[in-house]
């Protein structure tokens, strides 16, 4: 059953579209990671998701009800943390998430939660003297309350250092483990590509690509590149392995020390046998897939791009 289905949702402010017709679905229980560079739409979507706005046109429902006729019912079963939202610089950790506590109507402890977002410290000063890494922790744990079916997080990693930012991607894997479908909108691809079951991409308001992130590696590359460090290169060498049938392109790259980049689909074992064939001795190699960073340039650049 899917957790979110968003169907031909379009979103106009005046002239300006800032979504047109878009489509998918989040399954339950997966990870999905929303890319899109800056005015894709993706605070838009988030919004008309939680019926913080309402749709030009289109349908979307989330945890199986009509986003615009149960929003409170959808909210009360629904962890988010915002991005670009400030706790409230009077209130302490342990007030912040009193109130989040009361508004859930559950049980949770306030203390636990700020524990587990690495908090505890923190728990009785005001949150006006917070940095913005402490503050994003306290949103996390405010968004942990209840125990949400579904998390929808909008950059959550802002403000964190780099074990801040892990413990938050073990935080949403403990989540998901627990059930919880995460919706995940990032613009730091290692953080999406460590987490992701399926990661959408969202362009000038439609969805350009949508797939795992080995799918989606494969949607734009042939293959691995096989990057060759050899003795000295000579052009009847070059030419026949660009003449092998896993080969689309082989360029040299340096000349000190002479290497060569080759696209393969395939054997690589080939390729470094027919160099060796030809008396080129290969000194070193090393393979490298396209990194979800190649990924989002390759379908957020400016050109014409198809829609998975």
């Amino acid at each position: 059953m899917p957790a979110i289905t968003v169907d031909s949702l379009t979103k106009s402010y005046g002239q300006t579209l800032a979504l047109s017709e878009l489509s998918f679905e989040v399954q339950e229980g997966e990870v999905f990671g929303f890319l899109g560079p800056n005015g894709a739409g993706k605070s838009t979507t988030i919004n008309l998701l939680l019926d913080f706005i309402r749709p030009t046109a289109g349908h979307v429902e989330v945890l199986g009800m009509d986003a615009q006729t149960h929003s409170r019912d959808i909210r009360a079963r629904t962890g988010v943390l915002p991005e670009g939202v400030e706790p409230y610089d009077r209130l302490t950790a342990r007030e912040h998430l009193e109130f989040a506590i009361e508004s859930k109507n559950t049980r949770d402890d306030p203390e636990a939660l700020l524990k587990r977002v690495g908090l505890l410290d923190a728990i009785d000063t005001k949150a006006g003297g917070y940095s913005k890494g402490m503050s994003q922790r306290l949103m996390l744990a405010m968004a942990l309350v209840g125990e949400p079916d579904l998390l929808i997080l909008d950059e959550p990693s802002t403000g964190l250092d780099p074990n801040g930012a892990r413990e938050m991607r073990r935080i949403v894997t403990q989540e998901n483990e627990r059930g919880a479908t995460v919706f995940f909108s990032s613009h730091i691809m290692e953080q999406v590509e460590a987490v992701c079951d399926r990661v959408g991409i969202l362009r000038d308001g439609e969805m350009v690509a949508i797939d795992s992130v080995e799918g989606l590696r494969d949607s734009v590359t042939d293959g691995e590149s096989l990057r060759i460090t050899v003795d000295r290169i000579e052009d009847d060498a070059l030419h026949a392995v660009r003449s092998l049938p896993d080969v689309s392109d082989a360029v040299v790259e340096g000349e000190n020390p002479p290497r060569i980049v080759v696209q393969v689909d395939g054997s690589k074992t080939a390729v470094l046998g027919e160099l060796e064939e030809r008396g080129i001795e290969v000194e070193d190699f090393s393979t490298t897939e396209a990194s979800l960073d190649d990924v989002f340039q390759s379908y957020t650049a400016d050109r014409e791009v198809t829609a998975r």
